[in-house]
């Protein structure tokens, strides 16, 4: 008998659910899941309470998307434990340091917690932030030449489920990215060659990128996050690869190309 198949239906509460990791847990996870999101047959919103306690009740594992408060996590996090939630599995990011609030949430559950720390995603370009720049043929960042491994965000749905679904991984702390470290200029330049559509790269200043993510509506706190992180990238201090995927899958990551061969672009 698999582990999934020895799961309960509608045991394992995904948040986030039509997100790019959320819905590949999801669909991972089979009848074990309970998918929920604002939008969700199950109801769930950060910003509306009431619909925590429904969306919890009966599971017993909780993959975690957080919200932009991690005071809304302190809150949910007592009330999943609570109502007999024993495991949950956090999505946090690359970098983040030991005292992350969001990530002391769940460690300090008094459950079972594990915490994935992935890098930037290569869904990015076709299913988000970066997509309608990809679409327009422009492409302005303030990164430079600077490289960094991507993830595909197939591995990191893996990484969850088997910390969601089996024994083994309480307490840990997952860096998780891709295989090989690439510059903007040159996952563009591959990309390209999959589409037939050339992409033009811009380095840019922060300030102007920042008034961009602003313009399209992101919070000035997100805005500022997100550039920051590119500019680390610019720096040279994003490139190191981490062997997350490989510890927990044994196997190593999906390349750059695997992902286009899956993507929108193929």
């Amino acid at each position: 008998m698999s582990t999934l198949s020895a799961i309960n239906p509608d045991s394992v509460l995904v948040l986030g659910a039509t997100g790019k990791t959320g819905r590949r847990v999801t669909a991972l996870l089979g009848p074990a899941a309970r998918p929920a999101s604002r939008s969700a047959a199950t109801r769930f919103d950060w910003a509306d309470p009431a619909t925590w306690g429904p969306a919890v009740a009966g599971t017993t594992a909780v993959y975690v998307v957080p919200p932009e408060n991690p005071l809304l996590l302190n809150d949910f996090v007592r009330l999943a434990v609570e109502s007999g939630v024993s495991r949950l599995v956090l999505l946090s990011m690359r970098g983040a340091p030991d005292d992350d609030p969001f990530e002391a949430a769940v460690k300090g559950s008094g459950v079972e917690w594990t915490v994935l720390r992935p890098t930037w995603f290569m869904q990015n370009f076709d299913e988000d932030i970066f997509a309608p720049s990809v679409e327009q043929g422009e492409f302005a960042l303030p990164a430079g030449d600077g490289v960094h491994p991507f993830i595909d965000v197939v591995d990191i749905a893996e990484v969850a489920v088997a910390a969601l679904t089996r024994p083994g991984h309480h307490g840990q702390t997952y860096d998780l990215s891709g295989p090989e470290a690439l510059s903007f200029p040159e996952m563009l330049a591959r990309i390209s060659a999959v589409t037939g559509k050339p992409v033009r790269y811009s380095d840019i200043e922060s300030a102007e990128f920042t008034a961009q993510l602003r313009g399209l509506g992101f919070s000035e706190e997100i805005a500022e996050l997100v550039t920051m992180l590119l500019e680390l990238i610019r720096k040279g201090e994003e490139a190191h690869v981490s062997d997350g995927v490989r510890k927990v899958l044994g196997r190593e990551p999906r390349t750059f190309a695997d992902y286009l061969g899956s993507s929108r672009f193929a």
